[in-house]
């Protein structure tokens, strides 16, 4: 570990605490109040967050919302609106796909597939195993996003350097396996225990110091 930087970072959530917290807050209402859209709009970003920019994946979920193709578009009519969205061809597919997927007798089912399951983790494996276009990192971000992944970890290059530089792990790792992704999980919770800033404050946190920002 390196206390200099524990320190830092220490005091730079004392600074930021009540910011995450607001934060944390309009994402547990997402899962409290939010419709089924609503919920399919926060899957549908993460599918569209992997080397790209969130504050250019969110603003293309909202104009598909706006024009209903989100919920009603074909492959091809979605991808028209990815704008600067890397791989957006094979994303618009896993939009598509995550909607069949979510869709029971006609109607999106989010809330109850999810709500079936007895925690995050088991949620989490289940995205990752039937959702195209979700690794444990996009899976975990999903979850945290609608108020139900708090405790996991969403490990980005962002969070992985910064756990680096803290001496939580020996380096940021160039590609992670899952029992890479579970192992360093692991050791963040033991550092987010040890120094007494919870897991989901940890990830926002960690990702605003590098962003200058707090946003999903």
């Amino acid at each position: 570990m390196n206390p200099d930087k524990i320190d830092e970072i220490l005091a730079f959530h004392r600074y930021q605490k009540d910011k995450i917290e607001a934060r944390l807050a309009d994402f547990r209402r997402i899962w409290a109040e939010g419709k089924d859209r609503d919920l399919f709009a926060e899957l549908a970003f993460c599918i569209l967050t992997p080397q790209s920019r969130a504050r250019t994946c969110w603003p293309a979920i909202e104009r598909l919302r706006r024009c209903g193709l989100l919920f009603e578009g074909t492959a091809e009519e979605i991808r028209g609106e990815l704008k600067n969205v890397r791989f957006r061809e094979r994303k618009a597919s896993y939009i598509v796909s995550a909607r069949n997927q979510f869709t029971k007798e006609g109607q999106l089912s989010v809330r109850s597939i999810l709500g079936g399951f007895s925690n995050p983790f088991a949620a989490r494996e289940w995205l990752v195993e039937n959702v195209l276009g979700l690794g444990y990192k996009e899976a975990g971000h999903f979850l945290r996003n609608i108020g139900l992944g708090e405790d996991l970890a969403i490990l980005d290059r962002h969070i992985l350097k910064n756990l680096a530089i803290l001496g939580v792990i020996d380096e940021a790792p160039a590609s992670l396996t899952k029992k890479r992704y579970l192992d360093i999980e692991k050791k963040m919770i033991a550092f987010s225990k040890e120094v007494g800033i919870p897991m989901s404050h940890l990830d926002l946190l960690l990702w605003s110091k590098e962003t200058g920002e707090i946003f999903k």
